[in-house]
C-alpha cells in the first residue's frame, strides 16, 4: 500500500513540477472564466468523454453514484469487497492556432486531477481536487496601419475540491451526490498602445489590470443502473443532473502607466491607481454557474467489451457576470454527443508470455462533438474530437496505468476569428488496494 502511496506522490510532483502558469493556451478562455476543463479521467477521455461505465477497479469523476458499485468479486480480494481506488492524471497539449490573417503554435502541460473512492458496505465514499477551467491567453490586435493596438493577457481560473457520497440501493441501481467547493482566481490585462504623428510608440503606455477571486459551492447528483440482459450482454446507463448555483467574485481593478522594454517585452510599471469599485457596484459580484445534465445508455459484455453514447446538456445562456461581459459575445444553451467503448482480447489471461500480457491491455477509442455556449460575433464556437487510449495492467493485481491520445478542433476563422486544431496526450495511474479484509477464521 505505501509503495503505491508513493507512486501517486511522485507523479502528483512530476505533473506539478512540469505543469505551466497557464493550464491552457486557447484564445477562447479570454471569455467569461476561462475554458472549461474535461471533468473525467483519462480512461473516459479516451473514450469520446464517455462516463456512463462504471466498475469497481477505475475512479468516475462524472458520476458519484459510482462510489458504490456492485462488488465483482475480483479474485485477488476473495470477492469480499471492493477495493479503495485511487487515480492521479496529467495532459500535454499542442495546439496550432490558425485565423485568416496568420497562424501561430502553444503547448501547455498541466495536472487533471487526484482522486480517491473507499467502499463501506453499500456506501462509497469519493473525494479529489481538480480543475474546472482554466485562463491562458496573449492576444494582441493591430490598427490600421498595421501597429499593435491593443494587448490583452490573462492567467488564472478555477478549481473544485469535492466530497461525495454514494449509495447502492439495489444490485445494479446505486444513486449518488457530490458537494463541490469551487475556488480560484483570474487575473488579466489590458496595454492600449499610443503612437507619435510619426507611428513611433510613446514612452509610457496605458494598462489596466483586472482580479478576480472566486469562491462558492455546487452539488451534483448521479444515478447508475445496471442489469444483464442475457447470460453475456450487460446494459449501462447513467443520469447526472447538476442545479444551477453562483460563486461569489471579489473584484480589484487598477491602471498603470507602464514602459515597455523594446528589446526583451518587459513592462515596467512607473505609477498605478486603485479604481473604487465599490462605488460602481462592482466590488463583489454574483457569477452564476448554469445547470448541467448528462444521460448516457451502453451495451456490452463484462469485462470484454463495451460500446454507448451520452448527451449532456448546460443551460449556459444563464452565465453573466458584470465584471466580464464582453462586446460582440453571448452565451447560448451548450450539448455534446459522445460515443466510444473499449476491447479488452482476454482479461483472465495470467501466463507468464508477452503475448498473454498483451492480451489483458484495454484498448479504448471515440469520438465527441460539442458546441460551447460561446458565440463570438454571432458565430458559435464548437468542438469536435476524435480520441484513442490504451490501458495498461501494472503487476498482478488490477492496478493499471492509462495512455490516451486525442485529436480535433475548436473554433472557426469566420468573422476573423481563430480555429484551434489540438493534439491532446494524456497519462494517469489507477491505484487499487484492499484496506478491509473480512475474517475467514474464528
Amino acid at each position: 500500500m505505501i509503495k503505491k502511496l508513493v507512486l501517486v506522490f511522485i507523479a502528483v510532483s512530476t505533473f506539478q513540477s512540469y505543469a505551466q502558469q497557464r493550464g491552457t493556451a486557447s484564445p477562447y478562455s479570454f471569455y467569461g472564466i476561462g475554458s472549461l476543463k474535461f471533468k473525467g479521467t483519462v480512461e473516459e477521455r479516451s473514450m469520446g468523454g464517455l462516463s456512463i461505465y462504471t466498475d469497481s477497479i477505475h475512479v468516475n469523476l462524472r458520476n458519484p453514484a459510482s462510489y458504490a458499485t456492485d462488488n465483482v468479486g475480483l479474485y485477488p480480494f476473495d470477492g469480499q469487497s471492493r477495493p479503495v481506488k485511487f487515480s492521479v492524471g496529467g495532459s500535454y497539449s499542442s495546439v496550432g492556432l490558425k485565423s485568416s490573417n496568420g497562424s501561430d503554435n502553444s503547448a501547455t502541460t498541466s495536472f487533471d486531477y487526484l482522486a480517491m473512492s473507499l467502499p463501506i458496505g453499500k456506501f462509497g465514499l469519493g473525494l479529489g481536487l481538480l480543475p474546472y477551467t482554466s485562463v491562458g491567453y496573449r492576444l494582441e490586435s493591430l490598427n490600421g496601419n498595421g501597429d499593435i493596438s491593443n494587448r490583452f493577457s490573462g492567467q488564472g481560473g478555477l478549481n473544485k475540491v469535492y466530497f461525495g457520497l454514494g449509495y447502492l440501493i439495489k444490485k445494479g441501481f446505486s444513486i449518488g451526490i457530490d458537494a463541490h467547493y469551487n475556488f480560484g482566481s483570474i487575473q488579466n490585462s489590458t496595454i492600449e498602445f499610443l503612437y507619435d504623428g510619426e507611428g513611433v510608440p510613446v514612452l509610457n503606455q496605458s494598462r489596466e489590470n483586472n482580479r478576480s477571486d472566486l469562491s462558492g459551492l455546487n452539488i451534483n447528483l448521479g444515478l447508475s443502473y445496471k442489469t444483464m440482459l442475457n447470460n453475456k450482454l450487460e446494459l449501462v446507463s447513467g443520469i447526472t443532473y447538476t442545479p444551477q448555483s453562483s460563486l461569489t467574485s471579489s473584484n480589484e481593478r487598477s491602471f498603470s502607466t507602464i514602459a515597455i522594454s523594446p528589446t526583451t517585452g518587459q513592462e515596467l510599471v512607473n505609477s498605478t491607481i486603485d479604481v473604487d469599485l465599490n462605488q460602481l457596484g462592482l466590488q463583489e459580484t454574483d457569477l452564476v454557474l448554469p445547470s448541467k445534465f448528462s444521460f448516457g445508455l451502453g451495451i456490452g459484455e463484462v469485462r470484454k467489451w463495451f460500446l454507448g453514447a451520452e448527451f449532456v446538456s448546460q443551460n449556459t445562456s444563464s452565465f453573466y457576470n458584470a465584471l466580464y461581459s464582453n462586446n460582440g459575445t453571448t452565451y447560448e444553451d451548450s450539448y455534446s454527443y459522445s460515443l466510444g467503448g473499449f476491447y479488452i482480447p482476454d482479461y483472465n489471461s495470467y501466463e507468464t508470455s508477452m503475448s498473454s500480457y498483451f492480451k489483458r491491455l484495454v484498448y479504448r477509442g471515440g469520438l465527441h462533438y460539442e458546441k460551447t455556449g460561446l458565440n463570438i460575433n454571432n458565430e458559435s464556437i464548437n468542438e469536435f474530437g476524435i480520441s484513442f487510449g490504451v490501458g495498461i495492467p501494472l503487476g498482478n493485481m488490477f492496478s493499471n496505468a492509462n495512455l490516451g491520445f486525442e485529436i480535433g478542433k475548436r473554433g472557426t476563422t469566420n468573422s476573423n476569428l481563430i480555429q484551434e486544431n489540438f493534439i491532446n496526450f494524456q497519462i494517469s495511474l489507477s491505484l487499487n488496494d484492499r484496506w478491509f479484509r473480512r475474517s475467514k477464521y474464528d
